[in-house]
């Protein structure tokens, strides 16, 4: 039973209207009005209630096919798209004033001089963090370089998967996706102007080991290179992830990639090459991202990830559900271990520099505060999503509630059953961590489809939810379905890992908001008007911050992402980015009015 008992801190609801965005250089794009706030006015309320759904109907019927036929004339007009107009050179407090801002986050676009850090409504500045506190933005390779055929790139398993109709929301691919590899030095003076103290990106696996024979391709590592030094010279620093999900298709050809033990021979020596050719700059090393959605995205569920295996023959060729996500979580476990373990005996010495692991977690709330039933239904949902990993990575062993619930299916650390030896336990000198969004949850089986799409563990007998008593938990994301946005859980999350993981020192790698597609006939302003991830991200730090002065050991906060990008299995659909990119013209790069904030936030 979980026995921590903590208040919550919400914020009010805040509506959005919700379009879509166009993509074009062979990008597709399919609508998505899941989504869509409920009307402020019924305009059918002079009907009977039982007549309204069918008029409604009718309606629809008759206009839609006008509808759309505008929409594509529209799409096709040189005035629709985005590329005619004028790109601020910044954002000024000018433009910005001009702006409909909500009141309860207004105060925050401006920081005072003098930074008050206590009360129930406190004005957030970097001054209000601890001097050694560092703010950065990410991304990762696969999601905005780019340039598939470009400085001999081999296939990664997520080329192949995005390639297979069906797998990706509106048919995209990340062939193009930002072009950040050719445009890398226009998004560093992005992030120069923003003022963030460092930069958070992942070096592609097939830049550097195309296929499956050890030679190193020497163009991959002059383009990081590059990359690495042209961020030294703008004074933000590197953290570079190696291994952020485009492993390359060659290694899952020749032996199964991550369901295979020698997998960790291959990132062992994929991770020397990295220490070897960048360690000399890279003072922040993340060995993985997040196991836990790849492990259970890409071996269970629906396979709505690559590699896409599953035991849903409808949709997966084969995998086994019921055991894959479990031998490919451990494999990842003993794959980081050794790369920190080489590291630590080979380069920490001469280079100093730390190594760690980025994790992600929601958090769990039991949705009967009094309920002793909900309360370990909770802990259980921490353990099959954030203890799976982070158990072993502290205590060196698996969850209890993991093991009685799993049983034999589960991998155990037992010396004499790996191919190497090493330590899990301990093997990290930070831990990342990402953070969206939190969800209520109870006791209960989940059926395999409703497991499936929350991306939660059948086997951890409970079940979530995002109401009470008919109540949101938050405000809803309009770019993804499963984002609500819950400050006050990101607190208990923080507070939690401090008491039950021995308050490990935190880095807060990727936490952000997602905004929906839109119209190729929005006009700029309302394309950069994001006042709601203004107001998300403030709310958030708020109670990171709060979280500190508890006594978590948090020292960073990079915001996901840099710029609009491929969103795997949801493409382009939604737009996590604090620039907005013109996918329908020449990829160019608007900074939205969130850029303006973090600017003024990050000023010394």
């Amino acid at each position: 039973m979980c026995s921590l008992r903590l208040e919550p801190w919400t914020s009010a609801s805040r509506g959005q209207s919700s379009t879509n965005c166009p993509t074009g250089r062979g990008q597709l794009c399919k609508q998505d009005n899941s989504s869509l706030h409920k009307a402020k006015y019924n305009v059918l309320s002079f009907l009977p209630v039982r007549l309204q759904p069918l008029a409604m109907f009718s309606f629809l019927a008759l206009f839609l096919p006008f509808l759309y036929r505008t929409s594509v004339l529209s799409a096709h007009s040189p005035t629709a798209t985005l590329t005619n107009i004028k790109r601020p050179s910044f954002l000024s407090r000018n433009h910005i004033s001009q702006m409909v801002i909500p009141s309860e986050i207004r105060f925050a676009l401006e920081p005072s001089p003098i930074a008050s850090c206590t009360g129930q409504s406190f004005n957030i500045t970097r001054r209000c963090f601890p001097a050694d506190f560092t703010f950065g933005t990410a991304t990762s390779a696969y999601q905005v370089e780019g340039a598939v055929d470009q400085g001999h790139r081999g296939t990664s398993i997520w080329d192949t998967f995005s390639h297979h109709l069906g797998n990706v929301i509106d048919l995209s691919n990340a062939d193009i996706t930002d072009d950040h590899y050719n445009r890398f030095r226009e998004d560093l003076d992005l992030m120069a102007e923003m003022g963030v103290d460092a930069y958070r990106f992942s070096i592609s696996w097939s830049r550097i080991f195309p296929n499956a024979s050890k030679q190193v391709n020497e163009v991959g590592i002059d383009h990081y290179n590059h990359v690495i030094d042209a961020l030294l010279q703008k004074g933000i620093e590197p953290y570079v992830t190696l291994y952020h999900w485009d492993l390359p298709q060659a290694l899952q050809d020749k032996y199964g990639g991550w369901l295979s033990e020698n997998i960790i021979d291959d990132f062992l020596l994929f991770s020397d090459t990295c220490f070897h050719a960048f360690g000399d700059r890279v003072k922040k090393w993340i060995t993985i991202n997040e196991p836990y959605s790849f492990a259970s995205q890409g071996y269970s569920g629906f396979g709505t990830h690559a590699p896409g295996r599953c035991s849903f023959r409808a949709k997966c060729r084969e995998g086994d559900s019921n055991v894959e996500p479990y031998i490919v979580g451990h494999n990842v476990l003993l794959a980081h271990a050794s790369a920190v373990a080489l590291y630590k005996a080979k380069y920490q010495a001469p280079q100093h520099g730390l190594i760690g692991i980025t994790l992600d977690s929601r958090w769990y709330e039991p949705l009967n505060e009094a309920s002793v039933d909900d309360k370990e239904a909770s802990r259980r949902a921490l353990d099959f999503h954030l203890g799976w990993f982070l158990g072993p990575l502290v205590f060196g062993d698996y969850p209890t509630s993991m093991k009685n619930f799993v049983g034999n299916r589960l991998p155990t650390f037992q010396k004499g059953n790996t191919k190497r030896q090493v330590s899990v336990n301990g093997s990290f000198d930070f831990i990342g961590l990402n953070h969206y969004t939190t969800a209520y949850v109870r006791p209960g089986r989940s059926s395999y489809i409703i497991a499936s799409l929350h991306n939660i563990n059948p086997d951890g007998y409970f079940q979530v939810s995002y109401k009470r008593n008919g109540k949101s938990i938050g405000p809803q994301s309009p770019g993804a379905e499963w984002l609500y946005v819950v400050p006050w859980g990101f607190k208990n999350l923080l507070d939690y890992i401090r008491i039950q993981y021995n308050n490990p020192l935190l880095i807060i790698t990727e936490n952000g908001y997602a905004d929906m597609n839109r119209s190729p006939m929005a006009s700029l302003k309302t394309v950069l008007n994001d006042v709601l991830r203004i107001s998300y991200h403030h709310d958030y730090l708020r109670n990171l911050l709060l979280s500190i002065k508890d006594g978590s050991n948090v020292k960073g906060y990079f915001i996901w992402s840099l710029l609009d990008n491929w969103e795997w299995g949801m493409g382009f659909t939604a737009r996590f980015g604090l620039h907005f990119v013109d996918y329908v013209g020449n990829l160019t790069r608007y900074p939205k009015k969130s850029v303006r904030w973090f600017h003024n936030l990050l000023e010394k």
